[in-house]
């Protein structure tokens, strides 16, 4: 965006930021003005099961190394006890919350891609549903009465995908398209108060995890070309960032509540605005529309 700090002033939470999309969502935010609780359950001292290097207390000094203003926490969403402290603690420190991200997911390793559903492990496939669905919802419990107390609050629901297209296995399908109805549900209830409830997607992306899968860094991402071609359309989590900090500052986003969409649509929505984004290396994949024209399929 070129608006300077077009979100200054404001007070933003970012769960599921220690890595991929939920960090550079809180970086962006940031960077935006915003002052972001961050929040993930992987800290310096002690790895959350996906077990990773990557840290919520990294996010933060991210954030700070940048000048932005940050509070980074270790939150389980799925205590409803932890949320509820957090909530409290954003009450004591604001008053109020305008932007909140529900970004948890941390599901790639209890996904099962191969197998129908039937011959996937029950406990995993539950699990799955806990941890990307259950947590969504608890945290906007606690977190709805906040953004009420905003005078144009926002909740975004990040998800994969806006059409009703089956995602290619069960339980990973019902987390996404259950992401989505959310937004639905929670914008026609919150509609009233004037705060705006979108889910948001982001296109093909270059997520620490999908990097090491593809054996490549973020300065050699072109090389996992020749493994799949469509890798030409990725998009860095910072570009799904860079959408959603110009959907907090758009004025007119209560046109988009109770929907779904994603970050070729919003590149297009602010094109020729102030509030116009690219990617980091300045460039606007529009990864919706190749799955058209290349796959045949609905993003």
């Amino acid at each position: 965006m070129s608006d300077g700090n077009p979100l200054s002033g404001r007070v933003a939470l970012v769960t599921g930021a220690t890595r991929g999309a939920g960090r550079a969502i809180a970086v962006e935010l940031a960077a935006a003005g915003a002052h972001v609780y961050a929040t993930g359950r992987s800290t310096d001292e002690q790895r959350s099961a996906m077990d990773r290097s990557e840290t919520i207390d990294e996010t933060g000094r991210i954030i700070e190394a940048a000048g932005g203003s940050t509070t980074a926490m270790r939150v389980d969403h799925s205590d409803t006890a932890q949320v509820a402290h957090l909530a409290e603690t954003i009450r004591a420190d604001h008053g109020r919350l305008d932007i909140c991200v529900n970004d948890v997911w941390g599901g790639d390793p209890m996904v099962d891609w191969e197998n129908p559903f039937w011959e996937q492990d029950l406990d995993t496939g539950l699990a799955l549903l806990r941890q990307a669905i259950d947590t969504h919802i608890i945290t906007s419990w606690h977190m709805a009465p906040l953004l009420i107390k905003s005078e144009n609050g926002l909740l975004v629901e990040v998800t994969d995908g806006v059409s009703d297209r089956y995602r290619g296995t069960l339980f990973y399908d019902l987390v996404k398209a259950s992401v989505i109805r959310l937004a639905v549900g929670q914008g026609e209830t919150l509609r009233p108060h004037d705060v705006a409830a979108i889910a948001v997607s982001p296109g093909f992306l270059r997520s620490e995890a999908m990097l090491d899968h593809l054996g490549v860094t973020a300065e050699t991402w072109r090389d996992a070309i020749e493994q799949d071609e469509h890798f030409a359309w990725s998009e860095t989590p910072h570009y799904l960032g860079r959408a959603i900090a110009a959907l907090a500052a758009d004025q007119q986003r209560m046109e988009l509540t109770a929907t779904a969409t994603a970050t070729w649509e919003l590149v297009e929505r602010y094109d020729g605005t102030n509030l116009a984004f690219t990617d980091l290396d300045g460039t606007q994949p529009k990864w919706g529309p190749h799955m058209r024209e290349a796959l045949g399929l609905e993003p």
